[in-house]
């Protein structure tokens, strides 16, 4: 008996030792996984859903409060522009025709504004464009609000965290020059008003509104004194509680038409870019504004001209790019990687993430002519 009792109670020692190592275990296995991410297996998908109404590239794209987005204006074949508008509802995955603009325009700029209606300002029409106008979604219908104070067109357009709308930069095509005037939309009393000029003129620029109040401003083309054009590699910062833009760290890559992102950490990814005359990279960066520096992230591993950034519920960001290209970054790691192709191979589409989680691509062109198609990446 006393053989049997020592024998038992090695066993529940033993026993005992191994449950204890199992817990230890576990708890190694389950602090490896949070302090040790890992790369999040992702693959996403693009399906087609219903065309437009009209073929057109150069529109303006923006999600409504009700989910649907209104898609206005863009270049038609023969490179006319647009006076029409539609909405995209995603219950049903169909465009149909609202009311339509009060002056046709291509290549404006847009943004939801906190009552629900949608500011439309400059582009192109016949000449560059200074007036504006708002989309009322309750009426369906467009009419003419104050104008800017100087033609714009490839100018930034921010939603302040006031309420109010900066308008930056952009090509005065009339008279061939970059504007480095800066402009601020009122919503309640309907009109813009002058604020701070940049330091150098900015077409083609990229802006982000950051968790501190101010706008990030960088890169585009500019002109030098000798009226040669050429890609700026600086950027600015717009304080709205003062109404002037300082200097911040400039970017690695001298480009324009690049597209910036807001992370959820509060840096801001900026991809892509066209370059004048030279072999534009493959490369992305991240500006922090805890430390005003801009600093090289992964390789997207394809060059992207006039990209869109479009980022998403989990954090990472959708990059869309020309002839169909579309990649994924991940924050967490500062890594780029692949994902669905396109089923068009279009360029220059516009793009609008919904309140499911989903992206609506539509239009742009294919070769030179301007497409209706539209699909949604999942």
């Amino acid at each position: 008996m006393t053989w049997l009792r020592l024998q038992w109670q090695r066993s529940r020692r033993f026993t005992r030792v191994v449950a204890i190592a199992a817990v230890v275990l576990g708890i190694g296995l389950i602090a490896n996984l949070i302090l040790s991410p890992k790369p999040i297996t992702y693959v996403g998908t693009f399906a087609a859903t219903g065309s437009m109404t009209t073929p057109r590239q150069g529109a303006t794209a923006t999600l409504l409060a009700d989910g649907r987005v209104l898609v206005a204006g863009g270049l038609s074949d023969g490179y006319a522009p647009l006076g029409s508008a539609e909405l995209y509802d995603p219950a049903k995955g169909t465009f149909s025709p609202t009311g339509s603009l009060t002056t046709p325009r291509a290549n404006a700029t847009a943004v939801l504004l906190p009552d629900g209606r949608v500011l439309v300002a400059g582009g192109n029409g016949s000449a560059t464009l200074s007036s504006a106008e708002l989309y009322d979604p309750r009426t369906g219908t467009f009419a003419a609000t104050g104008a800017m104070a100087a033609p714009r067109v490839f100018g930034t357009m921010t939603l302040l965290g006031d309420g109010r709308v900066l308008m930056a930069g952009g090509g005065d095509e009339r008279n061939h020059f970059e504007l480095r005037t800066a402009e601020v939309f009122d919503p309640k009393a309907g009109t813009f008003a002058a604020t701070g000029s940049m330091g150098i003129g900015r077409e083609s620029a990229t802006a982000a509104l950051l968790p501190d109040g101010r706008v990030l401003v960088a890169g585009g083309s500019t002109s030098l004194d000798a009226g040669t054009e050429t890609d700026t590699a600086s950027a600015e910062l717009y304080d709205p509680a003062v109404g002037t833009f300082s200097t911040t760290g400039a970017m690695v890559s001298a480009l324009a038409g690049r597209a910036a992102t807001l992370l959820i950490d509060g840096r801001v990814l900026v991809v892509g870019g066209r370059g004048l005359g030279k072999l534009v990279p493959p490369s992305a960066e991240i500006y922090d504004p805890q430390t005003g520096t801009f600093s090289p992230t992964g390789s997207m591993g394809m060059p992207m001209s006039n990209p869109h950034a479009i980022g998403l519920a989990d954090g990472r960001v959708l990059v869309v790019g020309d002839l169909g290209a579309a990649v994924l970054y991940d924050s967490l790691r500062g890594t780029f990687s692949t994902t669905g192709t396109m089923i068009e191979r279009r360029s220059g589409a516009m793009t609008a993430i919904l309140q499911n989680g989903q992206v609506l691509v539509a239009g742009g062109m294919i070769g030179t002519s301007p497409i209706a198609s539209a699909e949604l990446f999942r």
